[in-house]
């Protein structure tokens, strides 16, 4: 990961600062993150040895509410990394009218390699690690990248031991017998799939008509190529960490999902009654994936997917970012200048927190929403910013990145501002 990520991440701020009347205060206290910490984690492995490893939980802004940003395991897990996605997410919860502030986590480590007797050790080590920086009115947690509702499950349960109380509050995305919600683990893919369903009609463009390739096969990326598949795009690439495949004429989407889940990686085969269905398909890279020519390009994987040295191979019309920052700042203004639209990670991928927001709330309310209740909920609030975002970008003539960060930049401003500025403290006159 390179070091300098949160400070292309920071970049995407000065676009937008020219269009919002914010005080110079607020600008200074959104440079950085309010609280960072690092922690040692021992774990007693299966072979008797003990292993440390390195997390991280970050607190950039609680401004408009308690921190609110999930735990990702990973090989390339860094504080640099952790900071930047805090500090996308102080901006997508503000964007979406979240009452959160931004925060992340991550343990550097590669999960596969662990047993699930070591993964737990090590996400119940991680709590107790950081028991005292979090909290259903500090800081909340949730899946990432290769945590799940097991992992949230753990860290939930290990919370409430150390406070000696049942707190399903503090973590969101846990398994529904535990206090989750309906709808949370494909939440993020809904969020994207209306983002998308609400975006197309004002290019005049039909999912019939419309070809989609997916970098990520992971949760999001696996569940929206189903939603798109089943809405009548034609799914034509998807790919994991270990190469995609392409089909001209569409993927079968749910034999893929069902292939996939046995263990097999992204194979366009499909065994039932001992009755298989070969799809004819080209076996492709992720580079390879990312320059098809195709009308829509979605990054459901990892940061800095597109950049200076990929963005002229892109060949799409739309790209929408599933995955938090998978394109560059530098990149940004070259596919701005080939007149490609990018639909910006902090509203296509903010169903994820917008549900762990319904789940936090049916938390503390001790009442549980049906399935159809969530996906109501999570529609009306996805495709109501979706729209003023678009006004914005429209109105100003800027790209729904900027409109994004404007939308987000004044609803965090009048927040800060109404803790009092310069301009208050120095104007103001007591009577």
């Amino acid at each position: 990961m390179s070091d300098s990520l949160f400070s292309d991440a920071s970049k995407r701020l000065q676009a937008a600062l020219k269009y919002v009347s914010i005080s110079d205060d607020a600008i200074e206290h959104l440079k950085y993150p309010k609280s960072s910490l690092s922690v040692s984690i021992p774990v007693r492995m299966d072979d008797g040895s003990l292993k440390v490893f390195q997390g991280y939980r970050v607190r950039y802004d609680d401004t408009r509410g308690p921190a609110k940003g999930g735990v990702r395991y990973h090989p390339n897990v860094s504080l640099d990394e952790v900071q930047s996605l805090a500090f996308w997410m102080t901006f997508k919860c503000a964007a979406l009218n979240l009452p959160f502030g931004g925060g992340k986590g991550g343990i550097t480590v590669d999960p596969k390699a662990l047993s699930k007797l070591e993964l737990e050790r090590l996400s119940r080590g991680y709590i107790d690690a950081i028991a005292d920086f979090i909290g259903p009115d500090v800081d909340i947690l949730a899946p990432d990248v290769y945590t799940n509702a097991m992992i949230m499950g753990w860290m939930m349960d290990q919370y409430s031991i150390i406070r000696r109380q049942i707190s399903p509050a503090v973590v969101t995305g846990k398994p529904i017998t535990m206090g989750g919600s309906l709808g949370r683990d494909g939440a993020t893919a809904t969020g994207a799939f209306f983002v998308i369903e609400s975006i197309m009609p004002k290019f005049e463009q039909v999912p019939q008509e419309t070809t989609v390739a997916i970098q990520g096969f992971g949760n999001a990326g696996a569940v929206l190529a189903e939603l798109l598949a089943k809405a009548g795009y034609k799914v034509v690439a998807i790919s994991d960490s270990q190469g995609g495949i392409y089909a001209k004429n569409g993927l079968d989407i749910p034999s893929i999902r069902h292939y996939k889940a046995a263990g097999n990686g992204v194979k366009a085969v499909y065994c039932r009654n001992s009755v298989c269905n070969i799809v004819e398909h080209e076996v492709i890279t992720n580079q390879e994936l990312l320059a098809l020519d195709v009308d829509i390009l979605i990054p459901a994987a990892l940061e800095n997917q597109i950049t200076e040295e990929n963005v002229n191979t892109i060949n799409a019309k739309y790209i929408f970012e599933a995955a938090n920052g998978p394109v560059t700042s530098a990149a940004d203004r070259v596919l701005e200048a080939k007149g490609i639209y990018v639909f910006p990670d902090i509203l296509v991928n903010a169903g994820g927190v917008t549900v762990s927001y319904f789940e936090w709330v049916q938390n503390r309310s001790g009442l549980y929403w049906t399935l159809e209740e969530v996906n109501q909920r999570l529609k009306q609030k996805i495709v109501e910013e979706s729209n003023r975002i678009w006004s914005i970008s429209q109105e100003l003539a800027v790209p729904m990145r900027t409109a994004a960060y404007i939308h987000a930049l004044n609803r965090l401003g009048e927040a800060l501002n109404a803790k009092g500025t310069r301009d208050y403290y120095i104007n103001s006159r007591v009577s």
